[in-house]
Protein backbone atom coordinates (compact mmCIF):
# COMPACT_ATOMS: atom_id res chain seq x y z
CA UNK A 1 0.00 0.00 0.00
CA UNK A 2 1.58 3.35 -1.11
CA UNK A 3 0.72 6.34 1.17
CA UNK A 4 0.07 9.89 -0.78
CA UNK A 5 -0.08 12.61 0.42
CA UNK A 6 -3.58 14.22 -1.46
CA UNK A 7 -4.14 18.20 -1.88
CA UNK A 8 -7.03 18.83 -3.68
CA UNK A 9 -6.08 22.65 -4.25
CA UNK A 10 -8.48 25.76 -4.39
CA UNK A 11 -11.06 26.48 -7.58
CA UNK A 12 -11.78 23.56 -9.52
CA UNK A 13 -9.53 21.67 -7.79
CA UNK A 14 -11.77 19.33 -5.48
CA UNK A 15 -14.17 18.48 -8.36
CA UNK A 16 -11.27 17.44 -10.74
CA UNK A 17 -9.11 15.82 -8.00
CA UNK A 18 -12.23 13.46 -7.03
CA UNK A 19 -12.76 12.14 -10.02
CA UNK A 20 -9.01 11.88 -10.58
CA UNK A 21 -9.04 9.69 -6.96
CA UNK A 22 -11.98 7.95 -7.96
CA UNK A 23 -10.46 6.91 -11.24
CA UNK A 24 -7.55 5.74 -9.67
CA UNK A 25 -9.00 4.07 -7.15
CA UNK A 26 -10.97 2.15 -10.40
CA UNK A 27 -7.57 1.19 -11.31
CA UNK A 28 -6.78 -1.15 -9.07
CA UNK A 29 -3.45 0.82 -7.65
CA UNK A 30 -2.82 0.31 -3.95
CA UNK A 31 -3.13 3.52 -3.13
CA UNK A 32 -4.00 4.85 0.74
CA UNK A 33 -4.66 9.01 0.09
CA UNK A 34 -3.90 10.86 3.36
CA UNK A 35 -5.75 14.27 2.85
CA UNK A 36 -4.13 17.66 3.80
CA UNK A 37 -5.29 21.44 2.90
CA UNK A 38 -2.77 23.62 1.24
CA UNK A 39 -3.56 27.42 -0.85
CA UNK A 40 -6.43 29.92 -0.29
CA UNK A 41 -8.74 27.52 1.20
CA UNK A 42 -5.64 26.81 4.11
CA UNK A 43 -4.82 30.47 4.44
CA UNK A 44 -8.98 31.14 4.99
CA UNK A 45 -8.70 28.43 7.63
CA UNK A 46 -5.43 28.24 9.05
CA UNK A 47 -3.82 31.74 8.59
CA UNK A 48 -1.19 29.93 6.52
CA UNK A 49 -1.13 28.80 2.61
CA UNK A 50 0.83 25.86 3.87
CA UNK A 51 -0.09 24.33 7.29
CA UNK A 52 2.71 22.53 9.09
CA UNK A 53 0.06 19.35 9.33
CA UNK A 54 0.52 19.16 5.52
CA UNK A 55 4.19 19.74 5.44
CA UNK A 56 4.13 17.01 7.91
CA UNK A 57 2.16 14.63 6.02
CA UNK A 58 4.59 15.12 2.89
CA UNK A 59 7.46 14.33 5.05
CA UNK A 60 6.01 11.14 6.43
CA UNK A 61 4.68 9.79 2.55
CA UNK A 62 7.50 11.76 0.42
CA UNK A 63 4.53 11.60 -2.45
CA UNK A 64 1.64 13.87 -3.22
CA UNK A 65 -0.89 14.53 -5.40
CA UNK A 66 -1.87 17.95 -5.57
CA UNK A 67 -4.81 20.22 -7.25
CA UNK A 68 -4.59 23.47 -8.48
CA UNK A 69 -3.72 25.90 -5.85
CA UNK A 70 -5.00 30.08 -5.97
CA UNK A 71 -1.78 31.60 -5.30
CA UNK A 72 -1.89 35.81 -4.95
CA UNK A 73 -0.15 37.87 -7.69
CA UNK A 74 2.83 40.51 -6.15
CA UNK A 75 1.66 41.18 -2.50
CA UNK A 76 0.74 38.68 -0.50
CA UNK A 77 1.52 34.62 0.48
CA UNK A 78 4.48 33.12 -1.17
CA UNK A 79 4.25 30.88 -4.29
CA UNK A 80 3.10 27.34 -2.28
CA UNK A 81 4.86 25.67 -5.50
CA UNK A 82 7.95 27.22 -5.33
CA UNK A 83 8.00 26.55 -1.51
CA UNK A 84 7.65 23.23 -2.35
CA UNK A 85 9.81 22.30 -4.54
CA UNK A 86 12.44 24.26 -3.05
CA UNK A 87 11.74 22.55 0.39
CA UNK A 88 11.57 19.13 -0.87
CA UNK A 89 14.37 20.07 -2.93
CA UNK A 90 12.28 18.92 -5.94
CA UNK A 91 14.68 19.39 -8.42
CA UNK A 92 13.12 18.66 -12.30
CA UNK A 93 9.80 19.05 -13.41
CA UNK A 94 8.39 17.25 -16.25
CA UNK A 95 5.70 17.99 -18.45
CA UNK A 96 5.17 16.01 -21.24
CA UNK A 97 2.84 16.92 -24.20
CA UNK A 98 1.49 14.65 -26.41
CA UNK A 99 -1.21 15.08 -29.25
CA UNK A 100 -4.53 13.35 -28.52
CA UNK A 101 -7.30 11.53 -30.80
CA UNK A 102 -10.18 13.27 -30.50
CA UNK A 103 -8.54 16.77 -30.37
CA UNK A 104 -8.34 19.06 -33.16
CA UNK A 105 -5.23 21.18 -32.79
CA UNK A 106 -2.67 22.54 -35.74
CA UNK A 107 -0.73 19.36 -35.39
CA UNK A 108 -1.58 15.70 -34.89
CA UNK A 109 1.88 14.30 -34.19
CA UNK A 110 4.00 15.89 -31.36
CA UNK A 111 5.17 14.11 -28.96
CA UNK A 112 7.46 16.40 -26.86
CA UNK A 113 8.71 16.31 -22.75
CA UNK A 114 9.96 19.32 -21.31
CA UNK A 115 12.39 18.58 -18.55
CA UNK A 116 12.69 22.07 -16.47
CA UNK A 117 15.26 22.64 -13.88
CA UNK A 118 13.18 23.66 -10.65
CA UNK A 119 15.48 25.24 -8.10
CA UNK A 120 17.65 27.39 -9.57
CA UNK A 121 17.64 30.35 -12.44
CA UNK A 122 15.36 33.55 -12.36
CA UNK A 123 13.26 31.77 -10.18
CA UNK A 124 15.36 31.48 -7.02
CA UNK A 125 14.04 34.50 -5.10
CA UNK A 126 16.34 36.53 -5.17
CA UNK A 127 15.00 39.89 -5.91
CA UNK A 128 15.23 42.49 -3.90
CA UNK A 129 14.31 47.23 -4.74
CA UNK A 130 17.57 48.98 -5.06
CA UNK A 131 16.12 52.18 -3.78
CA UNK A 132 14.46 53.32 -0.80
CA UNK A 133 11.67 54.65 -3.24
CA UNK A 134 11.34 50.97 -4.91
CA UNK A 135 11.79 52.41 -8.00
CA UNK A 136 14.23 50.12 -9.14
CA UNK A 137 13.70 46.39 -8.71
CA UNK A 138 16.98 43.80 -8.98
CA UNK A 139 16.54 39.56 -9.42
CA UNK A 140 19.21 37.30 -9.62
CA UNK A 141 19.61 34.27 -11.85
CA UNK A 142 21.52 31.88 -9.62
CA UNK A 143 22.90 28.49 -12.16
CA UNK A 144 25.39 25.82 -10.32
CA UNK A 145 27.19 23.53 -11.54
CA UNK A 146 25.46 20.96 -9.69
CA UNK A 147 22.29 22.15 -10.63
CA UNK A 148 22.57 22.13 -13.75
CA UNK A 149 24.73 18.88 -14.33
CA UNK A 150 21.58 16.65 -12.23
CA UNK A 151 18.60 18.33 -14.34
CA UNK A 152 20.78 17.29 -17.75
CA UNK A 153 21.68 13.76 -16.15
CA UNK A 154 17.52 13.55 -15.47
CA UNK A 155 16.67 14.16 -18.72
CA UNK A 156 19.54 12.08 -20.57
CA UNK A 157 18.36 9.22 -18.24
CA UNK A 158 15.12 9.87 -18.94
CA UNK A 159 15.70 9.40 -22.85
CA UNK A 160 17.26 6.37 -22.43
CA UNK A 161 14.88 4.72 -19.44
CA UNK A 162 11.60 5.60 -22.09
CA UNK A 163 13.36 4.73 -25.27
CA UNK A 164 13.77 8.22 -26.64
CA UNK A 165 15.98 9.28 -29.47
CA UNK A 166 17.15 12.95 -28.43
CA UNK A 167 17.98 15.16 -25.74
CA UNK A 168 17.83 18.94 -27.12
CA UNK A 169 19.15 21.74 -24.53
CA UNK A 170 18.01 24.99 -24.90
CA UNK A 171 19.90 28.40 -23.14
CA UNK A 172 20.58 31.56 -24.05
CA UNK A 173 24.63 31.22 -23.49
CA UNK A 174 25.04 33.83 -26.38
CA UNK A 175 23.87 36.38 -24.24
CA UNK A 176 24.67 35.31 -20.89
CA UNK A 177 27.56 34.04 -21.10
CA UNK A 178 27.88 33.15 -17.13
CA UNK A 179 24.79 31.57 -16.00
CA UNK A 180 23.55 30.31 -19.53
CA UNK A 181 27.44 29.51 -20.42
CA UNK A 182 27.50 27.29 -17.38
CA UNK A 183 24.65 25.24 -18.10
CA UNK A 184 25.34 24.90 -21.72
CA UNK A 185 29.14 23.87 -20.71
CA UNK A 186 27.64 21.33 -18.44
CA UNK A 187 25.33 19.84 -20.63
CA UNK A 188 27.77 18.55 -23.34
CA UNK A 189 30.06 17.20 -20.74
CA UNK A 190 27.00 15.13 -19.43
CA UNK A 191 25.83 14.60 -22.93
CA UNK A 192 29.09 13.05 -23.62
CA UNK A 193 28.16 10.24 -21.27
CA UNK A 194 25.15 9.28 -23.62
CA UNK A 195 27.13 8.22 -27.05
CA UNK A 196 23.48 6.44 -27.95
CA UNK A 197 21.47 9.56 -27.49
CA UNK A 198 21.51 12.31 -29.74
CA UNK A 199 22.65 15.63 -28.35
CA UNK A 200 21.56 18.57 -29.56
CA UNK A 201 21.44 22.78 -28.45
CA UNK A 202 19.52 25.34 -29.07
CA UNK A 203 19.38 28.97 -28.38
CA UNK A 204 16.10 29.69 -26.69
CA UNK A 205 14.41 32.15 -29.10
CA UNK A 206 15.04 29.91 -31.77
CA UNK A 207 13.52 27.17 -30.20
CA UNK A 208 10.39 28.41 -29.71
CA UNK A 209 10.44 29.70 -33.65
CA UNK A 210 11.44 25.81 -34.64
CA UNK A 211 9.06 24.69 -32.31
CA UNK A 212 6.41 26.26 -33.68
CA UNK A 213 7.51 25.52 -37.44
CA UNK A 214 8.60 22.00 -37.10
CA UNK A 215 7.81 20.71 -33.50
CA UNK A 216 8.50 16.79 -34.80
CA UNK A 217 12.05 17.62 -35.07
CA UNK A 218 12.05 17.79 -30.92
CA UNK A 219 11.86 14.96 -28.52
CA UNK A 220 13.10 15.64 -25.12
CA UNK A 221 13.63 19.10 -23.84
CA UNK A 222 15.93 20.20 -20.69
CA UNK A 223 16.45 23.66 -20.04
CA UNK A 224 16.25 26.42 -16.95
CA UNK A 225 13.81 27.53 -14.88
CA UNK A 226 12.13 29.89 -16.42
CA UNK A 227 12.66 29.02 -19.80
CA UNK A 228 11.02 25.37 -19.26
CA UNK A 229 8.04 27.08 -17.97
CA UNK A 230 7.50 29.41 -20.99
CA UNK A 231 8.01 26.36 -23.40
CA UNK A 232 6.19 24.24 -21.40
CA UNK A 233 3.10 26.18 -21.70
CA UNK A 234 4.03 26.50 -25.45
CA UNK A 235 3.92 22.50 -26.12
CA UNK A 236 0.62 23.03 -24.31
CA UNK A 237 -0.93 25.06 -26.71
CA UNK A 238 0.83 22.53 -29.83
CA UNK A 239 -1.30 19.75 -28.58
CA UNK A 240 -4.95 21.60 -27.50
CA UNK A 241 -3.80 23.23 -23.72
CA UNK A 242 -2.73 23.21 -20.58
CA UNK A 243 -5.99 21.33 -19.39
CA UNK A 244 -4.03 18.43 -21.24
CA UNK A 245 -0.83 18.79 -20.17
CA UNK A 246 0.24 17.03 -16.77
CA UNK A 247 3.44 17.87 -14.62
CA UNK A 248 5.60 16.18 -12.30
CA UNK A 249 8.31 17.37 -9.44
CA UNK A 250 10.81 14.96 -8.71
CA UNK A 251 13.66 14.87 -6.20
CA UNK A 252 16.26 12.28 -4.77
CA UNK A 253 13.56 10.92 -2.20
CA UNK A 254 10.31 12.50 -2.58
CA UNK A 255 8.39 13.77 -5.31
CA UNK A 256 5.23 15.79 -6.04
CA UNK A 257 2.47 15.41 -9.16
CA UNK A 258 0.04 17.86 -10.39
CA UNK A 259 -1.62 19.58 -13.35
CA UNK A 260 -0.13 22.36 -14.71
CA UNK A 261 -2.80 24.69 -15.16
CA UNK A 262 -4.73 27.18 -12.28
CA UNK A 263 -7.31 26.99 -9.93
CA UNK A 264 -9.84 28.71 -12.48
CA UNK A 265 -11.77 30.16 -9.71
CA UNK A 266 -14.54 31.38 -12.76
CA UNK A 267 -15.69 28.38 -13.22
CA UNK A 268 -15.57 26.48 -9.86
CA UNK A 269 -17.95 24.89 -8.29
CA UNK A 270 -20.04 24.73 -12.30
CA UNK A 271 -19.14 20.57 -13.28
CA UNK A 272 -17.49 21.37 -16.11
CA UNK A 273 -14.03 21.86 -15.52
CA UNK A 274 -11.89 18.94 -17.88
CA UNK A 275 -9.91 16.76 -15.30
CA UNK A 276 -7.66 15.42 -17.85
CA UNK A 277 -4.50 17.40 -16.33
CA UNK A 278 -4.65 15.86 -13.00
CA UNK A 279 -5.60 12.41 -14.47
CA UNK A 280 -2.59 11.96 -16.38
CA UNK A 281 -0.29 13.56 -13.05
CA UNK A 282 -2.31 10.29 -11.79
CA UNK A 283 -0.38 8.35 -14.39
CA UNK A 284 2.80 10.07 -13.90
CA UNK A 285 2.69 9.39 -10.11
CA UNK A 286 1.51 5.78 -10.55
CA UNK A 287 4.68 5.19 -12.64
CA UNK A 288 6.92 6.38 -10.34
CA UNK A 289 5.30 3.90 -7.46
CA UNK A 290 5.60 1.17 -10.11
CA UNK A 291 2.29 0.30 -10.65
CA UNK A 292 2.28 0.08 -13.98
CA UNK A 293 -0.42 -1.87 -15.13
CA UNK A 294 -3.00 0.48 -13.25
CA UNK A 295 -1.03 3.54 -15.27
CA UNK A 296 -1.68 2.17 -18.14
CA UNK A 297 -5.19 1.14 -17.24
CA UNK A 298 -6.07 4.60 -16.65
CA UNK A 299 -3.89 5.99 -19.67
CA UNK A 300 -5.68 3.88 -22.23
CA UNK A 301 -9.06 4.45 -20.85
CA UNK A 302 -8.80 8.30 -20.91
CA UNK A 303 -7.78 7.83 -24.56
CA UNK A 304 -10.54 5.98 -25.63
CA UNK A 305 -12.90 8.12 -23.75
CA UNK A 306 -11.49 11.61 -25.82
CA UNK A 307 -11.14 10.24 -28.92
CA UNK A 308 -14.83 9.32 -28.40
CA UNK A 309 -15.59 12.61 -27.78
CA UNK A 310 -18.93 11.66 -26.34
CA UNK A 311 -18.69 11.84 -22.76
CA UNK A 312 -15.91 14.81 -22.47
CA UNK A 313 -16.33 17.82 -20.74
CA UNK A 314 -17.45 21.06 -22.86
CA UNK A 315 -13.59 22.44 -23.84
CA UNK A 316 -12.63 18.94 -25.42
CA UNK A 317 -16.12 18.72 -27.20
CA UNK A 318 -18.69 22.28 -27.28
CA UNK A 319 -21.42 20.12 -28.91
CA UNK A 320 -21.32 16.85 -26.39
CA UNK A 321 -19.93 18.08 -23.30
CA UNK A 322 -20.81 16.62 -20.45
CA UNK A 323 -20.20 17.51 -16.32
CA UNK A 324 -16.89 16.64 -14.66
CA UNK A 325 -18.67 13.83 -13.05
CA UNK A 326 -19.89 12.36 -16.21
CA UNK A 327 -16.33 12.04 -17.88
CA UNK A 328 -14.67 10.65 -14.95
CA UNK A 329 -17.15 7.79 -14.76
CA UNK A 330 -17.16 7.48 -18.27
CA UNK A 331 -13.24 6.93 -17.87
CA UNK A 332 -14.09 4.14 -15.07
CA UNK A 333 -16.50 2.57 -17.31
CA UNK A 334 -13.90 2.59 -20.20
CA UNK A 335 -11.42 0.65 -17.57
CA UNK A 336 -13.81 -2.49 -17.08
Amino acid sequence: MHNVTLIKGDGIGPSIMDQAVKIIDASGAKIHWEEADAGMAAFNKFGTPIPDATLESIDRNRVAFKGPLTTAVSEGFRSINVELRKKYDLYANVRPAKSWAGVQTRYSDIDIVIVRENTEGLYAGLEHYLTSKRDIAESLAVVTRHGSERIVEYAFKYARDNNRKKVTVCHKANILKYTQGLFLETAKEVAARYPDIEFDSKIIDATCMHMVMNPQQFDVVVTTNMFGDILSDLTAGLVGGLGLIPGANIGADAALFEAVHGSAPDIADKNIANPTAVIMAGVMMLDHLHEHEAANKVKTALEKVIAEGKYVTPDLNSNAGVGTDVMGQAIIDAMA
